[in-house]
């Protein structure tokens, strides 16, 4: 009986060990960490700020805050010649967007917020949250982009807050056709 269990461990571990030999790598298919599933592509977006005259440092502000707060989505500006996925312009009337599908669209930053008062990088990030497929979430706090305007103008938080980026990602995660999570292989060390 000691021959045969011994026998049999011998003849996995040759088993084991012949894509070893053969310059390969053995692996052994384990259960897969709930957490570790491939990491979703992130979606690179293109924005031509070129018609938002004086506010295109808040403009460009606002995608770096996208940028720093979701993994999902990158915002970048469209290089000479390339069409955009989002086009930002300066107008005499409200702040607004105009979502074609979900990550392009067209943005004014309205002069008539900001004459109220309204900070033009939370502008910009409020509405470039549209076009990451936000809705509006008014009335509601200055901790939460989305209020807008219902916040007041004192309200200067351009930041999305947690369940903002978790809808973002979630919007992005379904859209970039993330494959869903996969059992990895991991490495066996066979012990001699």
């Amino acid at each position: 009986m000691h021959v045969r269990t011994l026998t049999g461990h011998l003849a996995a571990a040759a088993l084991l060990s012949l894509p070893l030999l053969s310059g390969g790598q053995a692996v052994a298919a384990g259960a897969p960490d709930a957490a570790a599933g491939p990491p979703a592509a992130t979606r690179v977006l293109t924005y031509d700020a070129g018609g938002s005259a004086e506010f295109r440092s808040a403009v460009d502000r606002g995608a770096a805050i996208w940028n720093e707060s979701v993994e999902g989505a990158e915002l970048r500006p469209a290089t000479a010649g390339q069409r955009a996925n989002i086009r930002v312009l300066a107008d005499d009337g409200w702040p607004r967007a105009l979502t074609t599908s979900l990550g392009n669209g067209t943005v004014w930053i309205g002069r008539q917020a900001v004459d109220q008062g309204y900070d033009t990088v939370r502008i910009s990030s409020h509405e470039l949250g549209h076009i990451l497929g936000l809705p509006d979430r008014k009335p509601g706090p200055c901790s939460s982009l989305m209020s807008g305007s219902s916040a007041g103008t004192a309200c200067t938080n351009p930041y999305p807050d947690a369940a903002e980026k978790a809808e973002v990602e979630s919007n992005f995660g379904q859209a970039a056709g993330a494959p869903p999570a996969v059992a990895e292989s991991a490495p066996v060390l066979v012990e001699g």
